[in-house]
């Protein structure tokens, strides 16, 4: 007997098949089916041979692979009994629901007393299939790894491409071959980590960004995570996801994984990338102001850093309001006695020194000059000089001894006592003060990786938001260091790097858009000389780059000269022109023919238009520029194109390219097949080009 079930969303389709009242396994995952497909007919088709040196049957790679079943690589769950005895459980089926959309799965393991379930939830807008684990037992139980829904990887692929990065060098693409073994990587460090981003694509052999067949993933968990890519001796590829292991410190009864966001696409990495962009944005993200347009961001970090002053404040916050700007954020160094980074964290009162009447007059301040106001927090850390670690050092998460982390601990957000206080004091200035906007930060890796630590600070957010349910937050952690779809259930912006220089920037942006939206991606222009790279760029290069994503400032408006005053005005004002579609478009990033140009295509929801950013990374190996190809245009429709800076053309340029005076009208077989060709310009620079269709 067979028990075969199928997912459906309109492009992929995921075929489950068990024998008798085994787990079952996908036997089935890729372009959908016909409906009339018959499944038990797939399940024997999907079987492999056997031959010499193996078992005489194939153990099943299910969505939980048994390890009592004579499974031969990474089990899908480890457990131990309440003495600590290794326990290799045998599930049978139990029971199914199914709908259009759902699929639920239960299955028991009676010598065990153990259960296992699996949900799937198909959304056939986004294509985006979220999947997910859950054990019980009747008794408390030690874990130490739980698989959520275990998937095959496709023969057809030759590698996978998985995400690592340090600070200021987020969102780094590593490509891997696959081999014989295990392609093992995990994240113990308690947060999502610059390191470690929870995310793989496996492209098929020959996929780009904009053409052939890829599969991803995503665990949207914040706290630390374990990914498996492995080959079985047979050829039989797994990817398991689960939390780091040994993250579950207590035993209990109960243990469920982060969902698991699954894709499968046949237009290259972009239609993965689109369906996490539009599945984060759309079904993950909730907006305090939903039909609100993305304000432009200035943030007075890098311009005053801990040196608060309320004459100095007020004068930058007119400088950025005649920018453009449109949300004024108050930096670290506001409470307490924080005066650099070795004192305070956790003193969560306004500085009397720097602020003798509080924060209302700099915020009224910044509300006459039409902004709205936001502030810093960093909640889940302590400095050993402050008043809370001096009262309270049992609040502290790991030894007396351990190693700081920019002069800071962290609280242990298990304890309810530590939530209690966080919540009364950051509510408190929240009550007393108009602020809309929270920069989270989180600036250190944990002294040990610990679940209840994601839990805690999950509750303390959702409790914060709950009370506060128009204030906006944003998630940092050291830049990109906490980014995932856990995090993003409860906060609405990322900042992505803590690099504000553009060309570093221009990468980033580039990989994460594989998973992120710009609506929640914050860029911002920095300073002349970049304060973490020394580097110093062309104003319009770094304002170009900002206006790629969600868009605002992060340097000090009084060193700008006119020309600079004029440049960033222009830009930020085509960004506020065309914010409206651009917060709701796809992300497609292009095959540039040339490994110089790092290039994207902004197509609107309706596809009626279009805006193309290519950036110049490095000097190009050949004197002109090559054409560069577009995507996901009608063939047969005609598209009227401009070169939108045309005016930051260099004297150098000296040829007689139609784009440089003039729009064009082309097709979009042409724009696809043959492409544009920009026109010459150094490195460190940005094309832009907008295109509508006629």
């Amino acid at each position: 007997m067979n028990r075969t079930y199928r997912i459906d969303d309109g492009r992929q389709t995921l075929v489950l098949a068990a024998r008798n009242d085994r787990l079952p396994e996908v036997v089935y995952w890729g372009a959908s089916l016909p409906e009339a497909e018959d499944l038990n007919t797939l399940h024997a088709a999907h079987v492999i041979d056997v031959t010499g040196g193996m078992l005489d049957q194939n153990p099943d790679l299910s969505l939980s692979p048994e390890a009592s079943r004579s499974f031969p690589g990474q089990p899908g769950l480890i457990v131990r009994d309440t003495d600590g005895t290794p326990l290799l459980p045998k599930f049978c089926f139990e029971d199914a629901t199914q709908t259009a959309t759902f699929l639920y799965l239960s299955y028991w393991d009676p010598q065990n007393r153990l259960g296992l379930k699996f949900a799937f939830r198909s959304d056939p807008q986004t294509h985006v299939i979220t999947c997910q684990t859950e054990f019980e037992a009747d008794r408390p139980m030690h874990l130490h790894w739980l698989a959520a829904p275990v998937l095959p990887a496709p023969q057809q692929s030759d590698e996978m491409i998985d995400v690592s990065g340090r600070w200021c060098g987020e969102f780094q693409l590593s490509r891997t071959a696959w081999s014989a073994g295990m392609r093992y990587r995990e994240n113990r460090t308690g947060r999502t980590g610059h390191e470690h981003f929870p995310g793989l694509i496996v492209p098929c052999r020959g996929a780009t960004n904009t053409e052939g067949e890829a599969y991803a993933f995503h665990y949207g968990w914040s706290g630390g995570h374990r990914m498996i890519a492995e080959e079985l001796q047979d050829g039989r590829r797994q990817i398991q996801w689960g939390h780091a292991a040994r993250m579950e410190i207590e035993p209990a009864t109960q243990f469920k994984t982060a969902p698991l966001y699954i894709v499968y696409s046949d237009t290259g990495l972009n239609g993965c990338a689109v369906s996490f962009q539009r599945h984060l944005r759309d079904r993950i993200v909730t907006w305090p102001k939903p039909d609100a347009p993305r304000p432009v961001h200035y943030n007075c970090w890098e311009a005053v850093y801990f040196d608060h002053r309320i004459p100095e404040l007020q004068d930058i916050a007119d400088r950025a309001a005649a920018l453009g700007a449109e949300r004024f954020v108050l930096d670290d160094g506001w409470f307490g006695n924080r005066d650099d980074d070795t004192r305070s964290l956790s003193d969560w009162t306004v500085d009397p020194r720097k602020y003798p009447d509080g924060l209302t007059p700099l915020i009224n301040h910044v509300h006459r000059r039409g902004m709205t106001f936001g502030i810093w927090f960093e909640p889940e850390m302590i400095n050993e000089d402050s008043d809370i670690h001096r009262a309270h050092p049992d609040w502290v998460l790991g030894s007396e001894d351990q190693t700081l982390g920019r002069q800071q601990k962290a609280l242990n957000m298990a304890l309810p006592e530590v939530r209690e206080y966080l919540y009364d004091r950051m509510s408190a200035i929240l009550r007393d003060n108009e602020i809309d906007y929270i920069k989270w930060d989180h600036n250190r890796v944990l002294p040990m990786p610990d679940a209840s630590q994601t839990r805690g600070s999950y509750a303390l957010i959702d409790r914060l938001r709950a009370a506060f349910p128009l204030v906006e937050i944003e998630t940092c952690a050291s830049g990109g260091g906490r980014i995932d779809f856990g995090i993003l259930e409860r906060t609405q912006r990322v900042w992505l790097s803590d690099s504000n220089d553009a060309l570093e920037r221009l990468r980033i942006q580039h990989d994460a858009a594989l998973f992120l939206p710009l609506s929640v991606t914050g860029s911002h222009v920095g300073p002349r000389q970049c304060h973490t790279s020394g580097r110093t760029l062309d104003m319009s290069f770094r304002a170009w780059v900002a206006a790629q994503r969600h868009m605002g400032f992060e340097m000090d408006p009084r060193e700008l000269n006119e020309s600079e005053t004029a440049i960033l005005t222009e830009v930020t004002r085509w960004w506020k022109d065309n914010r409206h579609w651009m917060q709701t478009a796809d992300i497609l990033r292009l095959d540039s023919p040339d490994p110089a140009v790092i290039a994207e295509q902004q197509l609107a929801r309706a596809k009626d238009r279009f805006v193309v950013f290519a950036g110049k990374a490095a000097t190009s190996a050949q004197i002109a520029p090559r054409p560069l190809r577009l995507t996901g245009l009608d063939p047969a429709a005609t598209y009227r194109i401009v070169l939108t800076n045309r005016n930051t053309l260099h004297h150098l340029s000296r040829g007689t390219t139609a784009l440089k005076t003039d729009a064009l009208e082309l097709s979009g077989a042409y724009l696809m097949r043959h492409g544009v060709t920009l026109p010459w310009s150094f490195p460190e620079r940005m094309w832009v080009l907008e295109g509508a269709r006629l």
